[in-house]
């Protein structure tokens, strides 16, 4: 009762302030203000870009609490983000249904992150914070052509602010909240001449996790303690070139998450408040993510930009993880945990793309075509520490991974039709994948003895097109249909059942969408819908199998699956009055497997469903400014999000694990264009106001094992801009 009463009171004073007159601030006086998106390489309009695309500019990121990826969660229909069970720190990404439910570094994820347009390989260190985000796009489907490496469900592009050349400013932000929350933010412009311009920006956060450790070690679980940097030049020598050079450095120290014993879905656990006092040495994970990037443009004419990108990145990360001491099994009380993991990853990654861009028959026709090389190298050692037997296995395997593609996307907008919009795009990737394995015993204090080792290389190579047919309708309603190929390279299984099956490898995926959409904005920009309807069919998936019911490390990859993907994207934003700005986004997904052949030759279709894949999610957003009252003005914004029940797991075999629908409520009051302080703003916020309990991952640890999503958070913060 007392949670509902402070919810309510919560989001009354809200309510009550969305009550007051209109305002008069600023571009939102005319309406819905348009969004420049780079989905395509160029810069356009969000409603002139044939993608089912998700856009967050800078203040929708700080009025949502969204700092990095996994704050995500909930806010992008049709996008599922979660932590993998070894580390909160890797972060499972699922789009449209497509994802990958592991965290090995011998395999890809399937949605492609990256970082003012770098690609990230390793799912581990996804849960960093960048420091200085300017804006996020969320590109829903296969980007088989100008994205192309492994992006089967879609790509995610942070895209951090560039300095600002003659302009000297920054941002101050300071957050604390309920459990010790603390967030310091600062970034800085520093104009050198006229020609060259440097940004520098530093994070701090920390937060206590929301469940007590009462055996050995640290506090608690699921502590977070975050620091990021970055630096930024810019360097323009002439009014045609471009030079920024960035280098950035997230450091994670979190520690694990609280997997706790729940039971078979329908019933469903409450929130644990502490784990078990057998609980042995719990140590907090440490990853540190960095990288140099380098981008230069040269518009070589009015018609031609030529543009590289150079990166190095590297990712060292520590993670430990104890999996359910305490559990009871038989009705008897297992005091050792059934799994305690240590593991130790790292890699390094070396990219260089070109892209021109450009335009020719007196701008009929739209290109951007270029060439793509990817190099990784990386290393893992795991430690599976003695539970019930003095034994530790040990896991040791290498990466070496290359690719190269050639793409292009050629747009034509016939003068006697200028209406239409004919695109055709395609890529050519070729890829290389290299893996070792060792694995190896040690009994107490004895020698470590090998046990088994492997080795394989494999070469895989894929055109992906894609086709295009779009109609300006009206000025503001734009019609697409599309077909694209999206392509994710093959690789290696370390939990593979023998290591013959390690050797073998895996196959590559492909998935072919079909997608037609609706962009439409009218009465006077104050209606902005969006409408895309896709049917996706998936070819040899590869699909992740635990093999022995009786040890859940050892997984199988099947590579004979076939499945049909469809759904529903759609976004409707309103501004009803001055000052009053209303969004709703819904997805709809229907994922089904059609067949998938077992290694007896045996279609198991019915056996397998797709995880992290809801059938319906939506997301609700209701923000009011109101006018200048004389001490500043009023800034008030409500969010609801929610998402029905869904499979965690694919495999049914081992018994059904889902995770029951829910949704959350959150809030924020901010205080705006203080007259005292120009560029001052305060702010009070709220997240699961109603303080919802429920999983963000449920799976099998041996028994059935779930990590909770946070209780309430409430906090304020101060943010000075200058």
């Amino acid at each position: 009762m007392t949670n509902r009463i402070f919810a309510c009171t919560f989001v009354a004073s809200l309510l009550g302030t969305a009550a007051m007159p209109a305002y008069a601030q600023d571009a939102a006086d005319e309406g819905i203000g348009e969004i420049v998106v780079t989905a395509q390489k160029r810069e356009e309009s969000l409603q002139d870009t044939p993608i089912s695309l998700v856009a967050m500019t800078a203040r929708e990121l700080e009025t949502r609490q969204i700092n990095g990826l996994t704050d995500l969660r909930s806010n992008v229909p049709n996008l599922q983000l979660t932590p993998h069970p070894n580390s909160a720190a890797t972060t499972q990404v699922f789009m449209r249904g497509v994802g990958l439910n592991d965290d090995q570094i011998t395999q890809d994820p399937s949605t492609a992150i990256y970082i003012d347009g770098v690609y990230v390989a390793r799912s581990q260190g996804l849960a960093m914070d960048v420091a200085d985000l300017e804006r996020i796009e969320v590109l829903r489907g296969p980007q088989g052509t100008l994205y192309g490496r492994n992006a089967t469900g879609g790509a995610i592009n942070f895209i951090t602010r560039k300095p600002k050349l003659g302009e000297f400013g920054g941002k101050l932000q300071g957050s604390v909240g309920n459990r010790d929350y603390f967030r310091v933010k600062g970034s800085v412009n520093i104009p050198v001449g006229d020609t060259l311009a440097v940004g520098l920006s530093y994070l701090r956060a920390k937060k206590d996790g929301f469940v007590r450790n009462a055996g050995a070690g640290v506090s608690r679980f699921g502590d977070q303690d975050r620091t990021a940097y970055r630096a930024d030049v810019l360097w323009e020598p002439t009014s045609n070139l471009s030079l920024r050079y960035s280098y950035d450095r997230s450091e994670i120290g979190d520690t694990p998450s609280y997997i706790a014993q729940v039971p078979f879905y329908p019933n469903k656990a409450d929130r644990p408040r502490a784990g078990a006092k057998t609980v042995a040495g719990l140590l907090p994970n440490d990853v540190v993510s960095q990288g140099h990037a380098f981008t230069a443009e040269w518009e070589a004419s009015d018609n031609l930009t030529i543009r590289s990108i150079t990166s190095y990145r590297k990712l060292n990360n520590f993670q430990n993880q104890d999996y359910i001491s305490g559990a009871v099994l038989g009705g008897t009380i297992r005091p050792q945990a059934l799994q305690r993991n240590q593991s130790w990853t790292k890699q390094d990654q070396f990219s260089q793309e070109l892209q021109l861009i450009g335009s020719l028959f007196d701008s009929s026709l739209e290109y951007v075509v270029g060439a793509y090389y990817f190099d990784e190298d990386g290393s893992y050692h795991a430690a599976n520490l003695p539970t019930t037997q003095p034994v530790t296995r040990y896991t040791d395997a290498t990466i070496s991974n290359s690719s190269k593609a050639l793409f292009g996307q050629f747009t034509w907008t016939p003068h006697n039709l200028e209406r239409l919009h004919l695109t055709v795009g395609a890529r050519y990737s070729k890829d290389k994948r290299a893996a070792t394995l060792a694995t190896s015993t040690q009994n107490g204090t004895g020698p470590i003895v090998g046990v088994d080792n492997g080795g394989g290389r494999r070469s895989y190579s894929d055109f992906s097109p894609s086709f295009i047919i779009a109609y300006d309708a009206a000025d503001n309603v734009n019609l697409y249909a599309k077909a694209v190929k999206g392509y994710k390279t093959g690789g290696f299984n370390t939990r593979a059942s023998t290591i013959a099956s390690f050797n073998a490898g895996f196959g590559e995926e492909t998935l072919w969408s079909y997608e037609l959409g609706l962009k439409s904005q009218f009465l006077n920009n104050r209606v902005r819908f969006n409408i895309a309807a896709f049917t996706s069919k998936y070819r040899d998936i590869q699909v992740n199998v635990q093999s022995d019911p009786e040890d859940i490390r050892k997984t199988d990859v099947l590579n004979a699956g076939r499945a049909t993907v469809k759904g529903i994207e759609a976004d409707l934003t309103l501004v009803p009055v001055k000052g009053l700005r209303l969004t709703a986004n819904y997805g709809y997904l229907d994922a089904k497997y059609s067949k998938i052949i077992n290694a007896a030759d045996q279609d198991v279709a019915d056996e397998f469903r797709f995880a992290n894949a809801p059938k319906h999610s939506y997301a609700l957003d209701a923000t009011y400014t109101s006018p200048d009252l004389g001490f500043g003005a009023i800034e008030a914004n409500v969010n609801y999000n929610w998402q029905s029940k869904q499979y965690s797991s694919s495999n049914l075999s081992s018994g059904v694990y889902m995770i029951g629908s829910y949704g959350l409520l959150n809030a924020r009051l901010s205080l705006i264009d203080i007259p005292v302080a120009e560029g001052m703003r305060v702010g009070v916020f709220g997240r699961n106001l109603l303080n919802k309990d429920y999983y963000i991952a449920h799976f099998n640890a041996g028994v059935p094992g779930a990590v909770f999503g946070e209780p309430r958070t409430y906090g304020m913060d101060v943010i000075f801009e200058f």
